[in-house]
């Protein structure tokens, strides 16, 4: 069973699988856009105690690439994909939370949220090793569905948002209210889940022997740079004509 699971693969299907890996990791203005609205859709479904709101911002929420990114660049020894894969996560991060913060000062008294905390918001500032176990299982499909050409990845993609975003949203949700405990908590059940996930996804490409491909992924790094440098080019003079 294991042979069949890791091993019945192309070495195109791995090269196919890397290159996608770093092409939707790259910090493009767009994926920061996305990640942003996912949290506040998050806030929103957190503010409204609605676990369909919630559900919902998870199927637009980005993070499932940056998070395998890291895992992929442990894997192969590559400290510039681990550190590129890593600045896209944290510059959403950055940017996500100010923007939970002030959608929750615009619309908290309309949801009835001060000073009381909902189920919703209050289960994601209590970190529990159900919220790892999830974080796990979600990395493992993740990573696998990644590779595999004929499996869907997006939906484990919305497992390990499921895992990422709506701790994000609570941190943003407690600067507002500037409840420190709140922060501290939920960011650091973002942290945990955030290493479960990574660690999970580290074993699964480990067992596919991906670190083969660590040319491939130097080579797609430098070609999505060329064109993420060129596109700022496009925009600078696009802004420069105006």
């Amino acid at each position: 069973m294991a042979t069949t699971l890791f091993h019945a693969m192309t070495e195109q299907d791995k090269t196919t699988a890397v290159k996608r890996l770093i092409e939707e990791s790259t910090p493009r203005d767009d994926f920061f856009l996305l990640a942003i609205l996912s949290v506040l859709m998050a806030v929103f479904g957190l503010l409204l105690n609605s676990p369909a709101v919630i559900i919902g911002s998870m199927l637009i929420a980005p993070l499932l690439s940056p998070i395998l990114g890291i895992s992929l660049g442990v894997v192969m020894a590559d400290s510039r994909l681990i550190f590129r894969s890593l600045f896209t996560l944290t510059k959403a991060i950055a940017w996500s939370i100010p923007f939970a913060s002030i959608a929750t000062l615009l619309f908290a008294s309309q949801a009835g949220l001060s000073p009381e905390l909902n189920p919703e918001i209050l289960s994601r500032t209590e970190p529990s090793i159900l919220y790892i176990a999830v974080a796990v299982v979600a990395g493992l499909a993740a990573s696998f569905a990644l590779i595999k050409p004929n499996l869907n990845a997006s939906l484990p993609g919305v497992a390990i948002s499921v895992a990422l975003i709506p701790p994000i949203a609570v941190t943003g949700i407690g600067l507002a209210r500037f409840d420190w405990a709140m922060m501290t908590d939920s960011f650091i059940l973002f942290l945990i889940n955030a290493v479960s996930i990574v660690f999970a996804s580290m074993v699964v490409f480990s067992l596919m022997n991906l670190y083969v491909k660590r040319s491939v992924a130097e080579e797609e790094i430098d070609k999505e740079d060329k064109k993420l440098e060129h596109d700022k080019e496009q925009a600078e003079k696009e802004a420069n004509a105006l």
